[in-house]
């Protein structure tokens, strides 16, 4: 019986989006017919094999709120990429993160489980950041 060959993820930046609800909202005008998400970004990852399967990590508010699987990789005919994802977003319990421009990787032990449903990601941003600065979340 072999390992599991842990997974690779990216974290993106949703550039406007104030809250969970308007990342859900964007997410669900962008599902195709297919039941995917395009996502479009100008550099392809060097390390694309390690991504598919893996997750795109979303970040709002100096968190990283939500996931979406990977599936693959299209070119695109104006020289960029697209990251298709699933449409489905799924909860994380939210972790700091900096903003940054694109994407970066994020390792499998690195990268937040499944909400825990401890409301936590409910607690607005600057209390949030608050309290893990303190090391209490």
């Amino acid at each position: 019986m072999s390992a599991a060959v842990p997974h690779l993820h990216l974290t993106k930046v949703a550039v406007g989006c104030v809250s969970v609800e308007a990342l859900e909202n964007r997410i669900a005008r962008r599902v195709t017919q297919d039941g995917e998400v395009r996502v479009p970004t100008r550099m392809r990852p060097k390390r694309m094999a390690e991504l598919v399967g893996g997750s795109l990590h979303w970040i709002v508010k100096h968190r990283i709120v939500a996931r979406q699987e990977i599936l693959r990789f299209d070119d695109r005919s104006d020289g960029r990429i697209d990251i298709v994802c699933s449409a489905s977003l799924v909860g994380v319990p939210p972790k700091p993160k900096r903003a940054h421009q694109g994407w970066r990787y994020l390792t499998e032990d690195d990268a937040p489980g499944e909400d825990d449903g401890s409301g936590m990601g409910e607690l607005p941003p600057r209390l949030y950041g608050k309290l893990a600065a303190l090391a209490l979340v």
